[in-house]
């Protein structure tokens, strides 16, 4: 059994407590036991579950995993904080603000000898995988995917970086991908933002990711991908899954405790190229948001 602590508890941080309590049968998830969770407020149990401080969570020997639930400004230092003191570490994501501080914290990871696990449930969807298999052994001519959402919340970070869900679909779907160009408009008075990358694929096909949010836009994705025999406009329909998006990376995390799934971070691939610096090359509002390092 692994001992688990819950750091933070919103949303998230409860169907963690959830989903640990009621695990999916069968499953090596079923081998975690959830001993406490970490809060700077002071709450009562939590269906049996009680409030700990962080210090007896790092001491105590019963416990093994640190889940963390927290805003994103604070992943970071939970998470160094745990991997330091030996914990595996399960975290929501982004695991960073910054590509650097991924990969340190990565490498700390390995140094320890424990697993560092970042949530990624658009990868989980029911509609990125009917999407996946109907693009399978199609030729990619060219592609655009089309996210729009609302106004970017203060401390999720820049749009390419509060973005790389839809990047990493690119990436599961495409394969691996340089960047050409990126620029950003930005209406801050009225807290509009678009940004436009244009990507190839190793074989040199073109692709264009937008990220464009504002007060009133829908949460949604468009895409446009050409393929040699048919064009996609529309991502597949598919009926919800059975086991919820939480549960399936629970049970990915620990699979990979259990050693049955490998600990590898598809983000490092790429992450060193991507993401590590913006720099201004215009006027009015437009930047480079994403280059090579």
């Amino acid at each position: 059994m692994w001992g688990a602590v819950v750091v933070g508890v919103g949303t998230a941080g409860w169907v963690r407590i959830r989903d640990m309590l009621v695990p999916l049968p069968g499953s090596p998830a079923a081998n975690l036991s959830v001993k406490g969770f970490i809060s700077r407020r002071s709450l009562d149990p939590h269906q049996g579950v009680g409030q700990i401080s962080a210090e007896e969570a790092i001491s105590r020997e019963d416990i093994h995993v640190a889940f963390v639930c927290t805003e994103n400004l604070l992943h970071e230092h939970n998470v160094r904080t745990f991997l330091q003191a030996g914990k595996h570490v399960c975290v929501e994501y982004p695991m960073t603000m910054s590509c650097g501080a991924a990969v340190e914290l990565w490498d700390l990871a390995q140094e320890k000898g424990v697993i560092l696990h970042e949530e990624h449930i658009e990868l989980l969807t029911e509609d990125f995988k009917a999407l996946k298999r109907e693009v399978q052994g199609k030729i990619l001519q060219d592609g655009t995917l089309h996210f729009t959402g609302g106004a970017l919340k203060p401390g999720f970070g820049f749009a390419a970086f509060s973005g790389v869900a839809r990047l990493t679909w690119l990436v599961e779907l495409f394969g691996e991908l340089s960047v050409t160009a990126a620029t950003m408009e930005e209406d801050s008075d009225n807290h509009y933002s678009k940004m436009t990358a244009k990507l190839l694929t190793s074989d040199n096909r073109p692709l264009t990711w937008i990220e464009e949010r504002g007060p009133g836009l829908p949460r949604s994705k468009n895409i446009n991908f050409h393929f040699d025999s048919c064009t996609l406009t529309q991502i597949p329909p598919a009926p919800r899954g059975d086991v919820g998006l939480f549960m399936q990376d629970l049970v990915h995390f620990s699979a990979k405790l259990a050693g049955q799934r490998k600990n590898t971070w598809r983000g490092l691939q790429y992450g060193r190229q991507l993401f590590t610096k913006r720099e201004t090359f215009g006027r009015g509002g437009t930047k480079s948001l994403l280059c090579k390092s």
